[in-house]
């Protein structure tokens, strides 16, 4: 299809809801792809200003490359995975999505998946289904005075916990990355550690995003710190949960029960978990409703609408809305700020009620909100249930209860321009900050744990704190050359009084934990982190 008197052109490539169909040919050329194959999309996608998908379709860098009119790629759901969004980027191409399409259709399906674990409603309809009527085989607990515990306290984990609370249940959460006055505002119980909330929680449910950290956080060893009869519920990601850590707890009786959406890999259709009485699944429904699936079609399209016509664009997943000239200057900074955001949060013990971005010399100047978005996508990548940019920091900060305060002053005493990043809690607080160098504004980190040193930012870094002492860096080299670690480039900071020194290294790999804990385990090293970027 060729433009039409000057209208973009859409293509709607897998259905949407006619709401969104509706939406846009109010101002655009549309078609309807539902059939195209993938030949001859590749074919006609240079006829087109935008195009919509679902998750069939693989919008690749290939396809990308081949669509030069393209200005703006939607995706209609919650993530982004079938879209090369580093290409669209690349050709300056915004990609849009519905994050909170599906929030309230997993929260809810959350809690009737917690019901029909309780209440052994799958069994009791297959049997009734049966011809048979054993109401004694059937009887079940109450939610009602029970203590849901919910680890990941983010859109939807709110939502699951306010549901609960309608039930009578009291919930108890778990989450660094919300402020612990959100938590007062909704009247959930703050657990400083999983620990606490294992101990009270008669029912588990998780609701974090796929990350290292966060591959089977449910496991043996956290099943063992929960309570006899505990029931998990796993609605967010498969490889949360250790399948065959839930197995082993079932056959033991250390827990109840188990109800499961989601699994390591999909489709997911033979477990020895399937067909136990005191096990619910069910195959990935968790957004699948029709109000789900309606609402993200006209989200998109409204994104879609936005981006064409010049308006706000509030989902984009890669270009934030910033003046071409404050950008030119603030934009070298970007990565130093997200990566201050990101060691802060690494080095800190304790959850995040606020937080503070400084900034000196030159770039206190402009407007410097582009860096405090920079901060904040620094601290919660990683700790969301979507992926954080630019553009979607500031509401998933709202929604925690997390504040972000800018300070300004554009005298730097130390160097032309600085940043530092302050994370607190309670009285307890970590602050970092660092400088960009030279014509490429290298990240160089110029301050941790109160010490100063000078060196730059790589991709791996380690930090220590010990007894200012001879030999204590011999020790360090030892242990990370016995286990093949590469030192790429160190720096000592010992200024403080009372004896205390802290070591910066940087690294080509990652530090495996057993090298941080052969460390702090030799007299005078009081503690270390270990941060990847």
């Amino acid at each position: 299809m060729a433009q039409t008197d000057g209208k973009p052109s859409v293509l709607v490539k897998e259905k949407i809801a006619e709401s969104g169909v509706s939406l846009l040919r109010e101002d655009f050329e549309v078609e309807l792809g539902l059939d195209m194959s993938e030949e001859e999309l590749r074919e006609r996608i240079a006829d087109f200003d935008a195009i919509v998908v679902r998750s069939a379709t693989k919008v690749t860098a290939d396809l990308i490359e081949r669509g030069g009119r393209l200005k703006v790629i939607g995706r209609a759901g919650t993530g982004v995975d079938n879209v090369d969004v580093d290409a669209a980027t690349k050709r300056g191409i915004v990609v849009v999505n519905a994050p909170e399409s599906n929030s309230v259709a997993a929260a809810e399906h959350t809690l009737a998946l917690a019901l029909a674990l309780c209440r052994n409603i799958p069994r009791a309809n297959a049997s009734l289904a049966k011809g048979e009527w054993a109401r004694s085989q059937f009887a079940g607990n109450e939610l009602y005075g029970k203590t849901l515990g919910v680890i990941g306290f983010g859109r939807i984990g709110q939502l699951v916990a306010k549901r609960a609370q309608s039930f009578e249940m009291n919930v108890i959460a778990f989450d660094k990355f919300v402020a612990a006055e959100r938590f007062r505002e909704l009247g959930v119980e703050h657990a400083e550690t999983t620990d606490e909330l294992y101990a009270e929680a008669d029912i588990v449910t998780i609701h974090l995003p796929k990350t290292p950290d966060t591959v089977n956080w449910i496991d043996d060893e956290a099943i063992s710190r929960m309570k006899d009869g505990v029931r998990i519920v796993n609605c967010a990601r498969g490889e949360l949960v250790d399948l065959e850590a839930v197995e082993a707890a079932l056959d033991s009786g250390k827990v109840a029960g188990a109800a499961l959406d989601v699994f390591p890999s999909e489709p997911f259709t033979d477990h020895p978990l399937f067909g136990r009485d005191n096990v619910v699944v069910t195959p990935h429904l968790g957004a699948s409703t029709a109000e789900a699936q309606d609402r993200a079609g006209t989200i998109t399209a409204d994104q879609v609408r936005r981006a064409l016509s010049g308006g706000v664009v509030t989902n984009a997943v890669n270009i934030a809305a910033v003046r071409p000239e404050e950008m030119e200057a603030l934009a070298p900074f970007v990565p130093l700020c997200e990566r201050l955001g990101r060691l802060a949060q690494g080095l800190g013990d304790a959850s995040v009620d606020r937080i503070t971005a400084e900034f000196r010399g030159r770039i206190a100047e402009h407007d410097t909100r582009l860096l405090g978005l920079a901060v904040l996508v620094g601290i919660l990548s990683g700790h969301t249930e979507e992926h954080v940019n630019l553009v979607n920091a500031p509401a998933l900060a709202e929604e925690r209860g997390l504040d972000l305060t800018e300070l300004k002053d554009t005298v730097s005493e130390e160097f032309t321009e600085l940043v530092t990043v302050r994370l607190e809690a309670g009285d307890a607080s970590v602050e970092v900050s660092g400088t960009a160098v030279g014509p490429r504004s290298l990240p160089h980190l110029v301050q941790v744990w109160g010490e100063s040193f000078y060196m730059p930012l790589a991709d791996h870094l380690v930090v220590f704190r010990y007894k200012d002492q001879p030999g204590m860096i011999g020790r360090v080299g030892t242990i990370f050359g016995t286990h093949g670690v590469n030192i790429g480039s160190a720096a000592v900071g010992a200024e403080s009084s009372g004896g205390e020194a802290v070591l910066a290294l940087t690294t080509d790999a990652p530090v495996p934990d057993e090298l941080l804990e052969e460390i702090l385990k030799l007299d005078g090293f009081h503690a270390g982190r270990a941060v990847d970027f």
